[in-house]
């Protein structure tokens, strides 16, 4: 009787763990089947010529294209903060470059900057909750940390939704926004062997401090992240120390105290040396941000719906980077509207072979030839590591950069941000590094067939990652709405 009664609670509780697995997945994937189109509402309050500018605004901006320029530049605004700093990222790592950015921004803390970061709530949430130095942070009286959708298995549609925006506000005077999370892989080139190429704009107000200071771009990220920021899906984090971790933030405080101390006495011209921020970067007409809904559902597709406005108002060329692509049939047929129109229509995306998302590659060995029928001409990288550049340009005078892929993912489910800068001097540098990465490359015809100058070598795609794309690249259609 006894072991009747065992067996039967087995069952019992094999069956309510497979249910609830029934009930994670379908919750997880469900609810962002369908994808919305943009309201009536949205395509009237968008007038495209307000993204141009007739005068010289008060943004300068410049490219960002190397790691370690990419570290310093971050160190060096940190270091001159006087009231502000806002962080977001969709990661925060606990590697050398987090730890020393954060002991730069505790030591801004410390003489009296208000500090504000924003971060995943599932991504950053995994990393950040590991490592003593967030709560360090978080201890200070002037700085605060909060979570975007932190996930609930108990409300498993919490899984996407995920806030992917990656920038910091310095002051009204400095901000550096692009498609690099806080991380080795991103900033610096502390591990070589684990790296991504990216891209930021770095943009300087040259009115800061005074009453035209509004008209700067910064004011509108800051007025966007705020809107984030007091949502009712974020939420403070580590304002309560773990027993666990209490033994741990003394010597977490210490390291972080001892790693500022070492950049000020071995990178003094960084930390302490004038910069001329004016020489660093071009002028330009207007900055302007665009963003995604901040509701952590199934979206409107605003930011695809303005840089396919403006693709489609291009006379001679639109050139997109793109990590990956995964179109639904929407973005298809906006992209098939270009075919014919320009005399350059051009897509540089990451080869298979070098990819660091295993998903997008799968889906792009599946729907390579839907990218292909659009009339673009691609070009997949080879470099030595992945790239994750997400750009766009259109003809000579308007640029945009920021965290926006070209998949369904950031159309219909993230939160994102893009800066549209029109200006032409910065149109020309961002060409120059996009020029740079496309010489990197192989083109690929209409047929599928790879051609590539003498000097680009296609590494090679492992036996058993070739033969696992095989199965997967047919396997994820099944969610690639989600990809």
């Amino acid at each position: 009787m006894l072991a009747r009664n065992k067996k039967k609670i087995i069952k019992t509780v094999v069956i309510v763990l497979l249910l609830f697995l029934v009930y994670v997945i379908l919750g997880a994937t469900l609810p962002f089947i369908h994808q919305k189109e943009v309201s009536e509402a949205t395509k009237k309050n968008l007038d495209i010529n307000r993204f141009y500018g007739n005068d010289i605004s008060v943004d300068r901006a410049a490219v960002v294209e190397d790691s370690d320029e990419a570290l310093d530049i971050r160190l060096r605004m940190l270091n001159e903060a006087k009231e502000k700093i806002i962080m977001s990222s969709f990661s925060f790592k606990t590697d050398r470059c987090c730890q020393e950015i954060f002991s730069v921004v505790l030591a801004a803390a410390n003489r009296g900057v208000k500090v504000e970061i924003i971060a995943d709530g599932l991504s950053a949430g995994v990393d950040m909750k590991r490592d003593p130095m967030y709560y360090v942070l978080a201890a200070h009286e002037n700085i605060t940390i909060k979570y975007y959708n932190m996930f609930n298995l108990l409300k498993p549609w919490t899984f996407d939704g995920r806030l992917h925006d990656k920038y910091v506000i310095i002051d009204d005077s400095m901000l550096i926004l692009g498609g690099r999370n806080t991380s080795n892989y991103f900033l610096g080139t502390y591990n070589t062997e684990v790296l991504s190429y990216d891209r930021d704009i770095f943009v300087y107000n040259t009115a800061a401090g005074t009453e035209q200071s509004k008209e700067s771009v910064i004011h509108e990220v800051e007025e966007y992240f705020y809107t984030l920021w007091n949502c009712k899906d974020s939420g403070i984090v580590f304002d309560k120390v773990p027993f666990s971790r209490k033994k741990k933030i003394v010597s977490a405080k210490q390291m972080l105290e001892e790693t500022y101390q070492k950049l000020l006495s071995e990178r003094s011209n960084l930390m302490t040396g004038d910069f001329d921020y004016a020489a660093y970067t071009v002028p330009t007409n207007k900055i302007t941000l665009i963003t995604n809904p901040i509701n952590i559902m199934s979206k409107e597709p605003y930011i695809w719906y303005q840089i396919n406005e403006l693709m489609q108002n291009a006379k001679e060329r639109v050139i997109i980077q793109t990590p990956y692509v995964v179109m639904n049939k929407a973005m298809k047929a906006d992209l098939e509207k270009l075919q014919g129109k320009l005399k350059q229509y051009d897509m540089l995306i990451n080869s298979v072979e070098v990819g660091d998302n295993y998903m997008a590659s799968s889906d792009y060995l599946f729907n390579k030839q839907d990218v292909l029928d659009t009339g673009v001409t691609v070009y997949e990288f080879a470099g030595a590591h992945s790239m994750h550049d997400k750009s766009v340009l259109i003809d000579d005078d308007i640029s945009i950069i920021g965290s926006y892929n070209f998949d369904m993912r950031s159309v219909y489910l993230d939160t994102e941000t893009m800066l549209v800068v029109h200006g032409e001097e910065f149109n020309q540098e961002l060409e120059t590094v996009m020029n740079a990465m496309k010489e990197q490359s192989y083109e690929v015809s209409g047929d599928g067939k790879y051609t590539a100058g003498d000097d680009v070598v296609l590494p090679k795609l492992p036996w058993w990652k070739k033969t696992a794309f095989g199965v997967t690249s047919v396997i994820f259609q099944i969610i690639r709405y989600l990809l």
